[in-house]
């Protein structure tokens, strides 16, 4: 990508597209344009069609999405499948109707059918039932990557995909009621800090293996295959590395130095019991992540307690 190239990232204020934003500016792409929801709202398609008409950007860096936890997706599906739907069906035929050179449309590891064999290839897409508790989110995220790889495949469009797991970090969702595990628990243990609360609940058994890759990282290997990937499969971005979420919870109890008890509500759900991905295809193409869980946690709590005036909110 040329450095002056306009480079539109959508969704830029969130967890994922703030560090493709970040990772893009570091790395001297100087014109770099965003869009916060009030002024552009991609569920619009005549709002969309507009800015594309006036904007023109070259590269898109499909970001935007309707996300949150195990909470959020169980009790509002029809809402994760029509708003991701929308959001991805109005950018990415903009993308092509106005010749974008190249858009890296992010989906999630929840793509993959529940009881994949471990390690997660790329090649699981489609092979079986998926996880209940996300289903509705899932299915809008292949959709999304079957619609650039169709693209590709019809009409020659560059557009990619890429499918990260678990993220964390800066500009995280902290809010209790439909976050994510890690910034639910990093929340939690610090509140309970400052509290002096004797225990923290945390929901499900801890046995679960999950996979976490800091945001930034996730970022540079954005960055990576936009500069460096034109493949029509999408392409897994994680560790390769898993932790319980025992020993999640253990170890952002110590980062937080809380020192109560932990409390496992068993009556609430695990979700899928493992989801490690197999990310072969991303070092063979020459990437690997930096940052490890415990520098990870680290970071993104340093950040919370930098902005928990609004983070908790």
């Amino acid at each position: 990508m040329e450095k002056n190239a306009k480079i539109y990232v959508a969704g830029h204020k969130g967890l994922v597209g703030s560090a493709i934003l970040r990772n893009l500016e570091s790395k001297g792409y100087s014109n770099v344009i965003g869009r916060t929801h009030k002024e552009l709202d991609l569920l619009d398609q005549k709002a969309v069609r507009e800015f594309f008409e006036i904007e023109r950007p070259e590269y898109i860096v499909l970001a935007a999405a309707k996300v949150g936890g195990i909470n959020a997706n169980n009790t509002t599906p029809a809402d994760f499948i029509y708003d991701n739907l929308e959001i991805q069906n109005n950018v990415i035929k903009c993308a092509h109707d106005f010749k974008v050179k190249k858009l890296l449309f992010l989906g999630s590891t929840c793509i993959y059918p529940k009881m994949a064999p471990q390690p997660i290839s790329e090649d699981s897409l489609l092979t079986g039932p998926l996880e209940e508790t996300n289903e509705a989110y899932a299915i809008a995220k292949i959709a999304g990557l079957e619609m650039c790889k169709f693209y590709k495949r019809q009409y020659g469009d560059n557009f990619i995909s890429c499918m990260p797991t678990n993220l964390y970090g800066p500009n995280d969702n902290f809010d209790l009621r439909n976050s994510h595990v890690m910034p639910a628990l990093i929340r939690k243990f610090y509140e309970a800090k400052i509290n002096n609360s004797p225990k923290v609940e945390i929901w499900g058994t801890g046995a679960p293996l999950r996979e976490f890759l800091y945001v930034d990282d996730m970022a540079d290997a954005c960055v990576f295959l936009l500069e460096n990937y034109d493949g029509e499969q999408h392409v897994n971005i994680g560790t390769g590395k898993e932790v319980s979420i025992k020993e999640l919870a253990e170890t952002i109890k110590n980062v937080v130095e809380y020192h109560g008890e932990l409390e496992w509500n068993t009556s609430m759900p695990d979700g899928t019991p493992r989801k490690l991905t197999n990310v072969n295809k991303l070092h063979n193409i020459g990437w690997k992540h930096k940052t490890d869980l415990v520098d990870g946690v680290r970071l993104a709590y340093d950040w919370f307690v930098n902005n928990y005036d609004i983070s908790k909110k």
